[in-house]
């Protein structure tokens, strides 16, 4: 079987150096891997210069598969090319070319050679691979696209609390190729020059020596929908996040000098359930333990924002869509089968925002020094439970009849699918709209196809 060529180009709103130098900063394979593809970079030494390597663990159905890969022919601000030693295919060679066509603006070429193994088998896998090459493709180019359009402000070293959970792993990379220096709070001992010890039992950080940073971002905190709400679950959920922050606000006056913004998260569940009525900053906090909690957590706050030398920002986040945890990964399976369907009534109201667009939120919250307090990070585009189903079904292809009544979720889940699944969380993005965020992806199908890689179907 002779060899295959795809050729892939996008324009980018910036230099082939500023392009170039996003590519070759850490996390941007991580930024660029889809979030439907089952891949874990297990190793890397050298960057992209030439004899740097790479490794792979990635899945064909049930079978773990090791890819590695080498890098050749660096050539600063032009180009970059990466081989397979080993792997699936029989032969890998991509050629990242970077050409300018203005001053501020350049062409990304994606130029790959691959042959299949098992000839003549590999005949009938032709045409699927090719389609999963250009979905991959595209989407890399997408998120590159995006995020050298971002105006890039201000930037520094930043602490993330949560680094390990859903969002802060997509943080990290994020901010790591948006040019920032990312340091992660650990609950062990430091294994890692980017790693800081905490313990919020002991109200305790171990800042390194004559430690300085620009930037907190809190996000860690027990899993809302990890189990059903004993007492003992809804105590863990509640001191995880009281707890954190209240040993944040206390430690950052150890530091020489205060950071220059924190931002703390919080829960669109602030409104408790808001029926048919639109929640926007300004509306007063709801009813029920998921309200309190978010009260609490944010009341936690309240000795750093006395002080005006750190600018306090609360991301109130909706239900963040991504296949590779969350609400969207737990649906996906039944969905896929012909299962999936709406929740109770399907009446009520679902707030969510993309991933893409939960971290450039948070982005323009770090770098926007007008923006203060309270931001729903949320679409301006909600939708019902019924809604929200037809829609991921349509964008999968299958078909939504299977409801889940309201007495069986009640029954499986208690508490906790009362103030989840079944309430309404109506929210408008007041802030973000205000100061003109520009939402990547604002509709629902739009979202769905660009996670799901399934944006011809949508």
């Amino acid at each position: 079987m002779s060899n295959e060529r795809l050729v892939r180009e996008v324009s980018l709103p910036c230099s082939a150096k500023a392009a170039f130098d996003w590519h070759a900063r850490p996390g941007a394979f991580e930024r660029l891997t889809p979030p439907w593809e089952c891949v874990k970079l297990t190793a890397s030494t050298g960057g992209i210069r030439d004899g740097a390597r790479v490794e792979l663990k990635s899945y064909l159905g049930p079978i773990p598969l090791t890819w590695i890969a080498e890098h050749f022919d660096y050539r600063e601000g032009e180009l970059f090319c990466d081989r397979q030693i080993s792997g699936p295919f029989a032969f890998w060679e991509h050629r990242h070319r970077f050409e300018s066509t203005g001053l501020d603006s350049c062409k990304l070429i994606d130029d790959i050679t691959y042959r299949l193994p098992l000839k003549p088998f590999s005949n009938l896998a032709r045409g699927g691979v090719r389609k999963k090459l250009m979905r991959m493709f595209d989407y890399r180019n997408a998120i590159t696209k995006r995020d050298l359009g971002v105006n890039q402000g201000r930037r520094g070293r930043v602490v993330i609390s949560g680094a390990s959970g859903l969002i802060g792993k997509a943080l990290v990379p994020f901010l790591q190729t948006q040019g920032w220096e990312v340091d992660r709070l650990v609950r062990c001992p430091p294994s890692a020059s980017d790693e800081i010890e905490w313990s919020p039992k002991s109200r305790r950080v171990t800042w390194p020596l004559d430690y300085h940073c620009d930037a907190v971002i809190h996000l860690a905190g027990a899993n809302v929908a990890g189990g059903r709400w004993t007492t003992a679950r809804k105590r863990l959920i509640r001191e995880s996040r009281i707890d954190g922050t209240q040993t944040l606000v206390s430690e950052i006056k150890r530091l020489r000098r205060p950071p220059a913004v924190f931002i703390s998260g919080s829960a669109t569940g602030f409104y408790g359930d808001t029926g048919e009525s639109s929640a926007d900053e300004t509306t007063l906090r709801g009813e029920g333990f998921l309200a309190d909690v978010c009260a609490e957590w944010e009341e936690a706050l309240a000795p750093l924002r006395e002080k005006d030398s750190t600018r306090v920002v609360i991301a109130r986040t909706g239900v963040v869509l991504t296949p590779v945890g969350g609400a969207l990964a737990k649906m996906l399976p039944a969905f896929k089968l012909g299962l999936g369907a709406r929740l109770g009534s399907g009446n009520q109201w679902l707030s969510w925002i993309g991933i893409d667009d939960w971290l450039h939120g948070v982005h323009r919250l770090l770098i926007d020094e007008q923006i203060t307090g309270p931001v729903n990070l949320s679409s301006p585009e909600p939708v019902t439970q019924l809604q929200f189903a037809r829609c991921l079904a349509r964008v999968l292809g299958r078909p939504a009849i299977f409801p889940a009544p309201e007495i069986l979720l009640k029954l499986a889940l208690g508490e906790m699918a009362k103030e989840t699944l079944l309430a309404s969380s109506r929210i408008a993005p007041g802030v973000l709209t205000r100061n003109s965020y520009d939402f990547l992806h604002p509709s629902l199908e739009k979202a769905l196809g660009h996670v799901l890689g399934k944006e011809v179907l949508a």
